[in-house]
């Protein structure tokens, strides 16, 4: 998974394995089945896990995912993305700086930043250290509790053309909205209720062929 990571695009569907909606026990089993279903991206949220549940549970996901072509993120924890094989760790805003999370990573990890606004992606695009740019949320979620203010479809494809760096969208979507995101030009859809709740492997089936037909 690890050579070449910081120069590669995402996948058009980006799935996020959220412990909050996924039993952490499961997380492991869950990222393989996500994996086995063709998504090309995914990454680690959790957000409540201790430190030691996370780290055991991190390295049993990497080991189901030996092989797999595809590139395994990690939510905020530039700690764990420094000493285990994943391929990118994503930032907020309120996490540590890029800058300062670059030096402790290896030349190959990269680094996806979350912005809100106008003014956060010009940074985040002008920032040599992002590799990858989160922008929502597109639409109302419940993933995220104080979410900043939707952006919708038109401000979206606004800001797809305000940079060249690869463009995630994030918040709100699932199989029915799908197209209509990508149809903005960005290169991925950031997907955690979508992907977690309910059966997986079937969610991921849905949104890849969602992704299909919207090319």
């Amino acid at each position: 998974m690890r050579a070449g990571a910081r120069r590669r695009r995402p996948g058009r569907v980006y799935a996020i394995a959220d412990a909050g909606r996924i039993a952490a026990r499961r997380l492991p089993e869950a990222v393989a089945e996500m994996a086995a279903a063709g998504i090309e991206t995914i990454q680690l949220r959790a957000k409540e896990l201790a430190d030691r549940e996370l780290w055991r549970l991190a390295e049993a996901t990497l080991a189901r995912l030996e092989g797999w072509p595809g590139t395994l993120w990690i939510d905020d924890r530039v700690d764990l993305a420094a000493v285990l094989p994943f391929d990118g760790v994503h930032l907020g805003q309120h996490d540590l700086p890029p800058r300062s999370a670059r030096p402790q990573l290896a030349v190959t990890t990269a680094i996806g930043w979350s912005t809100h606004d106008e003014a956060q992606l010009a940074a985040a695009d002008g920032d040599p250290d992002v590799d990858w740019i989160a922008i929502g949320p597109v639409f109302a979620t419940t993933s995220k509790a104080n979410a900043d203010r939707e952006l919708g479809l038109e401000r979206l494809a606004r800001l797809r053309a305000r940079t060249a760096k690869p463009l995630v969208a994030i918040g709100g979507i699932d199989a029915t909205r799908l197209g209509a995101v990508l149809a903005c030009g960005v290169d991925g859809a950031a997907l955690i209720a979508a992907v977690c709740d309910g059966d997986v492997p079937a969610n991921c089936r849905r949104l890849l062929a969602a992704a299909r037909s919207a090319s």
